[in-house]
């Protein structure tokens, strides 16, 4: 999960200007928009290309088209194929070039499904699920989410589905007397107590870098509210203005307290991981595919029901909201609209929308955009709150890279450990990921 949560960091702007990168696509940037291809043989099978790192998504389906979805299997049968993630973006550049994208397929660069759309081959999902009845499964905080990665469109299933916040040690909390903090300020007042006291604060990978980069998203999220990073993304803001570089500086102020531990640089992500799970620190910035190795006893020596999980404080003053929670869909599943309006595929669309969140949780233990109808497995403490979290939410934000060019990301990312170990001011930090930006990379 944490290799398909991290892949979508590329920017969601000049999606016309990518169409050069697309010369295999039969139309050009400026189509029609999505639609079913008149006059396109009926399909012979359910088809569906996964990404090979991704097993979850297509063992649910097999699940399904077993279970289910065995009536709809046998009108129009499942057949999956996979295609490493490396070569995915090329593979479905030159599908669609051939007019042979399969019916579903994973896409892990949202502008190149953009450009998709817009040329007219794949499904804005959202007409067909109304039409199908279904489109009350999705969670609205995953379709938000799906929309902001899509440009306003739901041209993607949020087969996985995370949500990020900060996940605690009740344990210790209750015993230096804190409560969940609702303010940054809080939060800042709590880790200078649990500091004082000989407790690291957060537990963080330098080497990874985006966990720290996440904290600097969500207080631009806070402080200036859900449109702070598409305002830069579409030029109507820029890293480089103070209330942005203020944000790095809120995030490098942990760091020059000491708060992410000594040699935070050196930290991968599974040792920050342990470090919480052992009881080494107070606090962990993750998402909810951590829930995993909570849940996990030979990980988690703290114990489950000794982790609670809280969202991103709200900055006083701020416009954004404590329940707008950072998320992400993991590699969304597309659909070609080459076999839409065929009533076999309808059927079975009907049915994932139905059934996958349930089998998802149920087969898998992981957590999608779909509702879960119907029992399963008791869960723990945490993963019930987080589910709950999840499916009372209407809206959520992104995340700070997910509209960076990839070499913005990578500035960014890299940035990090020097931003909060002190060896690069908050200005510089924030110019070079804005010059990253700039050039168009």
């Amino acid at each position: 999960m944490i290799a398909s949560s991290t892949r979508s960091k590329r920017r969601l702007l000049g999606v016309c200007a990518t169409a050069a990168a697309l010369t295999l696509l039969a139309t050009a940037c400026g189509g029609t928009g999505g639609g079913s291809s008149s006059g396109s043989a009926a399909p012979k099978s359910f088809s569906f290309m996964s990404a090979t790192e991704n097993t979850v998504d297509r063992a649910v389906l097999t699940s399904l088209s077993k279970n289910e979805c065995a009536s709809e299997n046998t009108a129009l049968p499942l057949n999956v194929q996979t295609q490493p993630q490396a070569n995915l973006n090329e593979k479905v550049q030159l599908l669609a070039g051939q007019n042979a994208l399969p019916t579903l397929f994973h896409e892990d660069t949202p502008t190149t499904v953009v450009q998709l759309a817009k040329s007219g081959k794949v499904e804005n999902l959202e007409p067909l699920l109304q039409k199908l009845g279904v489109e009350d499964q999705l969670l609205p905080s995953a379709v938000s989410t799906v929309k902001a990665l899509y440009n306003g469109q739901l041209d993607a299933l949020p087969a996985e589905y995370n949500i990020e916040g900060i996940f605690y040690n009740k344990e210790i909390f209750a015993a230096h007397g804190l409560s969940i903090p609702t303010t940054w300020d809080e939060l800042v007042a709590d880790a200078a107590k649990l500091n004082a006291a000989g407790i690291q604060p957060f537990s963080a990978s330098g080497q990874q870098g985006w966990p720290i980069t996440r904290m600097i998203g969500d207080y631009l999220f806070r402080d200036l509210g859900p449109d702070a990073m598409s305002d830069v993304a579409d030029g109507k803001a820029k890293l480089t203005d103070p209330e942005y570089v203020s944000a790095a500086q809120k995030v490098a102020d942990l760091g020059a307290k000491g708060y992410f531990g000594k040699g935070v640089g050196s930290i991968d992500y599974n040792t920050a991981m342990n470090t919480f799970l052992t009881g080494k620190a107070a606090m962990l910035y993750m998402g909810s595919w951590a829930l995993s190795n909570i849940g996990d006893s030979k990980q988690d020596t703290v114990g489950a029901a000794n982790i609670g999980f809280m969202p991103f404080p709200a900055v006083a003053g701020g416009k954004g909201s404590i329940d707008q929670y950072p998320s992400n869909i993991g590699l969304g599943i597309v659909m070609s609209s080459q076999n839409a309006d065929n009533t076999e595929v309808d059927n079975w669309i009907s049915c994932v929308a139905k059934n996958y969140g349930t089998d998802s949780l149920k087969s898998q233990n992981t957590i999608s955009g779909f509702k879960v109808n119907g029992s399963v497995p008791a869960a723990n403490a945490v993963t019930t709150q987080v589910q709950t979290t999840m499916s009372t939410a209407t809206s959520s934000v992104l995340w700070f890279e997910a509209l960076f060019s990839a070499q913005a990301t990578t500035t960014s990312q890299q940035d990090a450990t020097p931003l909060v170990s002190g060896s690069m001011s908050a200005q510089a930090f924030m110019s070079a990921v804005q010059n990253a930006l700039n050039s168009g990379s």
